[in-house]
């Protein structure tokens, strides 16, 4: 039997979810329901709040575009939110939109936007940040939706790090290694509380380099031998360091 049912459509809810609870349809996704999926009356859909675990609901026509949703079960329990912040410079719009949605898909669950000297722009609407966070759980049936921290500074946003978090800082300049190796060394063989630093498409000034260098528990990873765009950065650290030493193992 399959762990999870990929064939319910999926949506997040900010009601407090328990059996027999009777909730109403936004319009958007009783559009998306009725009309897009074309669901009727009594098909299953799945909720989640990220505090409540997910839950089957029936469908429950009120009108002709509008429906209420009726839970009826528990499908599956909330989890603990995985630890792992994910820090990043913002990049333009659609290309940032990917880069969390992505992040969160590997499992990131603090979204942390860091200001760097060659950070593209300065404006970052955390509303559309959340809502692609998300966008994200619901496709992927993550359940805890991931913690939308405020922009800071390099240097306060590494301030800000536990001691004992391990910093994995992507460096295009790093020696090109096995960064498998680097990882495993750097945790002693531990699994640390982690983070992920990527940078802007213009990298880090060097005495942005000499700051995140002079962090304890900091490790400098090359991704290989090719220059790669921030977006694509952050899915190939995510998956190495989940790999290694995250939820992977």
């Amino acid at each position: 039997m399959a762990l999870y049912d990929f064939t319910a459509p999926r949506l997040y809810v900010e009601a407090d979810l328990a059996e027999g609870r009777v909730l109403p349809l936004e319009r958007a996704q009783a559009n998306y329901l009725l009309t897009v999926l074309r669901k009727a009356e009594g098909e299953p859909v799945l909720l989640f709040n990220g505090r409540d675990g997910e839950w089957r609901a029936d469908i429950v026509p009120n009108g002709r575009k509008s429906a209420d949703l009726r839970l009826v079960a528990q499908t599956r329990s909330q989890p603990a939110p995985p630890d792992l912040h994910y820090l990043f410079a913002p990049l333009k719009t659609g290309r940032l939109d990917y880069m969390a949605q992505k992040a969160v898909e590997m499992g990131a669950g603090t979204l942390r936007p860091v200001f760097t000297r060659f950070t593209q722009g300065e404006r970052i609407k955390l509303d559309r940040l959340r809502a692609n966070a998300i966008e994200a759980a619901e496709q992927c049936g993550i359940l805890a939706i991931p913690a939308v921290a405020e922009p800071e500074r390099l240097p306060a946003a590494l301030a800000a790090l536990e001691p004992e978090r391990l910093l994995v800082f992507c460096d295009e300049d790093a020696p090109v290694a096995d960064p498998v190796a680097a990882l495993r060394g750097a945790a002693n063989d531990k699994k640390p509380p982690l983070a992920v630093l990527v940078g802007p498409e213009g990298g880090f000034h060097e005495e942005e380099r000499a700051l995140i260098a002079a962090r304890p528990n900091t490790v400098a990873l090359s991704l290989g031998p090719r220059i790669l765009r921030a977006d694509t950065a952050a899915v190939a650290v995510m998956a190495l360091v989940q790999a290694v030493l995250g939820d992977g193992r």
